[in-house]
């Protein structure tokens, strides 16, 4: 009897690519132009707001570092002022009687907590006097870093770079130095020296930020540090200023790479405020922003356009695309299409009720043949089923009549029980499909069953992917194949080993009986696949083959490797399912 194709058969014409390409719908030509106009123009306005507003956040980041900046500038020009008005105070009272002066200065050291000490020194550096509050003054000192020789400047303060007073015993705070040069009563000239407290300026400027990472420092006329809130990393060598350069330059705003300079003088000094800022942070990362704004915003745009497309090419020509989806939904799934009559013009409604009349008989006719393929189907089915029973019963009995004869009676009631279960399983209401659980309790105990009749020749094992056990397949699949491995594999071997494997793939299940008996040729294996049911050897594993073909189609099935002398694998490729798609669970 001929057996069922399964295969789909498409009639459907091939097209040309070549005519495809010029096949290009009327509502594809409304809706790509009403999108391509949109998009146009929204990208020209956005391009131009764009750029707009990368000028206009620029000139608003050099506005803010310039303000941040003279407000730094104004604190410390403020700051210089106090200190230069607290030195003219001192060169007023310097000339004063002793008892005066010593409490002129005690005075200014309480009134003025900034200041640390005031210093006299003659014009070879030797110390004079010295007014220092609390804290006396050191028996020695081994080097005095308040102290330096100047040039005499009636214009500005000369301050020193920030430094650790060193004269005093037990108290190094850090300190900037101011000094004055003039003559004391006796016409000779001193120098004056006064130490104030660095540390609020200096907190004044790590508190500074331009941005979340800019920052400010101060230099001197010559582009050396005078502070700087990251001088530690700038000593150790891990940060470095290019200050030789900056100092070359006049104040205002420059930019260089990445990098904003804002520069002013403090009046009545030699320093330079320096702020630094950083253009990725305060104008880059602010327009990428704007761009990711934009982009929002146009694809907005587009959905829009996109939409106001559909709408217009809905108005023209969605009933005959309609008509076409129908078409192409028919082509795809014939046997499941349900048809909903089209409206539209006189011509589209003609064209719909040829149609749907078309599609009423194709799915008569695929009915009928399907009813067809069913029964050839089952009766296929019973004339395969019919060649396993005899088959297997035949062997069983003869092996429980020979422990008969051998009086070895327990045996053959175990072999008995185990025939039972065997056939209970087999029969299993009726059903083709049992779980393979079930399948591999019927090969277990078909392999007590023999066993016991060749007790010293064989061994089996089972290796299981236990969450392959609750998926279906055919019944009496494995116990044909076994019954091939002991009768013809291992027959001629002193000590045999079958495995039985069960492995679960991605969509599929592979079960493998591997045994090391006598193996066959290339010849012998495909002749076992090949021989009709009228040959006395091989039955059962075409029987299971042919099965397992007719249950799931060509592509699953038995595969059989074998090496001679070495032994045999025969594997079993079958679908994962859980309940019957023929309607038997």
């Amino acid at each position: 009897m001929k057996k069922p194709n399964n295969k789909k058969i498409n009639n459907k014409k091939e097209v040309d690519p070549k005519l495809r390409l010029n096949r290009v719908s009327l509502s594809t030509i409304m809706t790509t132009l009403v999108i391509g106009i949109i998009l146009f123009a929204v990208v020209i306005v956005l391009v131009t707001l764009i750029k707009i507003y990368q000028v206009s956040m620029e000139q608003s980041a050099i506005t803010s570092s310039e303000q941040a900046i003279v407000q730094v500038q104004n604190t410390i020009t403020n700051y210089t002022e106090d200190i230069g008005e607290i030195m003219e105070s001192i060169r007023d009272n310097i000339s004063m009687e002793e008892k005066t002066k010593n409490d002129f200065f005690t005075n200014l050291l309480k009134i003025h907590t900034d200041v640390v000490s005031v210093v006299v020194y003659d014009t070879n550096g030797n110390l004079m006097n010295c007014w220092s509050g609390d804290f006396k003054l050191k028996d020695k000192t081994i080097r005095n870093l308040s102290y330096n020789k100047i040039i005499e400047s009636k214009k500005i303060l000369n301050i020193s770079t920030p430094h650790v007073n060193s004269l005093l015993e037990g108290y190094y705070p850090w300190v900037v130095t101011i000094s004055h040069v003039m003559d004391n009563p006796k016409g000779e000239r001193m120098q004056i020296t006064m130490d104030i407290r660095f540390s609020n300026i200096a907190n004044y400027i790590d508190d500074v930020g331009i941005g979340q990472h800019g920052y400010c420092f101060i230099m001197d006329g010559s582009g050396n540090i005078v502070y700087h809130p990251q001088q530690q990393l700038i000593y150790s060598g891990l940060k470095e200023e290019n200050t030789k350069e900056l100092a070359n330059l006049e104040d205002g705003h420059y930019t260089k790479s990445n990098v904003m300079y804002t520069m002013y003088t403090v009046e009545n000094c030699d320093w330079r405020v320096v702020g630094v800022s950083y253009v990725d942070e305060l104008i880059t990362s602010k327009v990428t922003n704007m761009i990711q704004i934009v982009a929002v915003l146009l694809v907005v745009v587009l959905i829009v356009a996109f939409v106001i497309g559909l709408f217009i090419s809905r108005l023209i020509s969605r009933p005959a695309n309609r008509l076409a989806k129908a078409m192409s939904g028919f082509e795809s799934d014939a046997e499941n299409f349900k048809y909903t009559h089209i409206n539209g013009t006189r011509e589209i409604a003609a064209l719909s009720d040829s149609f749907e009349h078309m599609v009423v008989q194709i799915q008569s006719l695929m009915e009928k043949v399907r009813q067809e393929e069913i029964s050839l189907r089952k009766t296929e089915l019973n004339a395969l089923q019919s060649q396993i029973n005899p088959h297997f019963l035949y062997n069983t009995l003869d092996s429980i009549a020979w422990m008969c004869e051998e009086h070895r009676s327990e045996e053959a009631v175990e072999m008995v029980s185990s025939l039972a279960k065997l056939f209970r399983i087999s029969i299993s209401k009726g059903h083709e499909l049992i779980t393979l659980e079930k399948e591999l309790q019927h090969a277990e105990s078909y392999l007590k069953i023999q066993k016991y009749r060749y007790k010293s020749q064989f061994s089996y094992d089972f290796n299981i992917d236990e969450a392959c056990l609750s998926y279906l397949c055919n019944k009496i699949t494995l116990q044909p194949i076994i019954e091939n491995a002991i009768y013809h594999g291992l027959d001629m071997v002193d000590k045999g080993i079958i495995t039985i494997e069960v492995s679960g793939l991605e969509e599929d299940i592979v079960l493998r009986v591997i045994d090391n008996g006598v193996g066959m040729t290339d010849e012998q294996c495909n002749e076992i696949l090949q021989r009709e049911t009228s040959d006395k050897t091989g039955i059962g594993i075409k029987n299971v083959n042919d099965r397992i073909k007719i249950y799931f189609g060509d592509l699953y099935g038995v595969t059989i490797k074998s090496e001679l002398d070495v032994g045999t694998e025969i594997s079993i490729l079958i679908p994962k399912i859980q309940e019957d798609r023929y309607g038997t669970k």
